[in-house]
């Protein structure tokens, strides 16, 4: 089976579980789905995966935005505005990590290896 079909069926089993679409296919995620990326949606992802994929896009993107909005202009010192955005990342990374978690236990669903839709 190929990921494509893997992950369309992935998606069907999600669905049935009542979540809500951009719960376990945020635009983000779709978006590197179209660029050809090949992702498992979160909910079938490991806890690691996902807190270090999240907290690492979290802590580039929001340290940019405080970078350019904020810091710049107050003379936060770059050092102390890395730190913060990493600081940032590390809690959002593994808050969503175990909130993904959180819904693979709920609806008692396998890794992302162990899935064969066929069966």
């Amino acid at each position: 089976m190929n990921t494509q079909s893997k992950r369309e069926a992935a998606l069907k089993v999600l669905a049935s579980t009542g979540m809500w679409r951009s719960s376990y296919a945020p635009p983000l995620l779709r978006l590197l789905w179209r660029l050809g990326f090949d992702v498992p949606p979160p909910h079938f992802g490991t806890f690691w995966s996902n807190a270090l994929s999240m907290g690492a896009f979290f802590a580039v993107a929001w340290g940019l935005l405080m970078w350019f909005l904020f810091w710049s202009h107050q003379g936060m010192p770059p050092v102390i505005a890395f730190a913060s955005a990493g600081a940032a990342g590390v809690m959002f990374g593994f808050a969503m990590a175990g909130y993904y978690a959180y819904g693979n236990r709920k609806h008692n669903l396998p890794s992302w290896r162990d899935f064969n839709p066929q069966s």
